[in-house]
């Protein structure tokens, strides 16, 4: 009997302040909101009948706060590479108020000016990509953002990172990422579920 291929659960962070407000939350290390708190643990309820390998988390409180309160904290490692995108000088701001300054600002183009680029955040994407794909059974779950979950996606699947700008997901979403047939076939098997 073929052994089942293994799958890589991506859970968003709660919701916070910022999420809410729509500021670009980088490194600043904001916690949940009581809805996010609320949301994180319906979001344990989902996973409490799946079986992980390992668990990873971001190390801002957000992706922690997210991860303990679904369940996992006592088995979760940090790992740095899951720590969301650096907006740099655009942190705390939102899209609307950059777009007063650079209406064409794209950050899947342009990144961020004093943090990171697309290639900067694509490379730290590509090594987890590169750590996941080694993991021929069993499943892993992921507590990271936004930004940083759209470019592990399209890099699993080996599309540039500027595709990133395709998929959109909600705080405290669901994804898998798994294969087709084999471990040949990188595939998303599930995207952006909230409950």
């Amino acid at each position: 009997m073929n052994q089942p291929l293994p799958q890589i659960y991506l859970a968003r962070h709660g919701e916070t302040a910022w999420s809410v407000s729509g500021q670009h939350t980088g490194l600043t290390d904001i916690p949940l909101t009581k809805n996010g708190e609320e949301n994180a643990k319906r979001l344990g309820e989902r996973l409490r009948s799946i079986t992980f390998e390992a668990v990873y988390s971001s190390p801002l409180i957000r992706a922690k706060q997210t991860c303990e309160l679904a369940g996992f904290g006592s088995v979760v490692q940090i790992d740095p590479d899951l720590v969301e995108w650096d907006y740099g000088n655009y942190e705390g701001r939102t899209v609307i108020e950059i777009h007063k300054e650079r209406p064409d600002w794209n950050i899947f183009r342009d990144g961020c000016p004093a943090g990171e680029s697309i290639s900067d955040i694509s490379m730290r994407a590509d090594r987890l990509v590169s750590r996941l794909k080694e993991i021929d059974k069993g499943n892993v779950l992921l507590f990271s953002h936004g930004h940083m979950l759209r470019i592990l996606a399209v890099r699993w699947l080996a599309l540039r990172a500027q595709d990133g700008r395709l998929f959109t997901l909600a705080p405290t979403s669901l994804s898998i990422l798994g294969y087709d047939h084999n471990l040949n076939e990188p595939a998303i098997r599930l995207w952006n579920q909230t409950c």
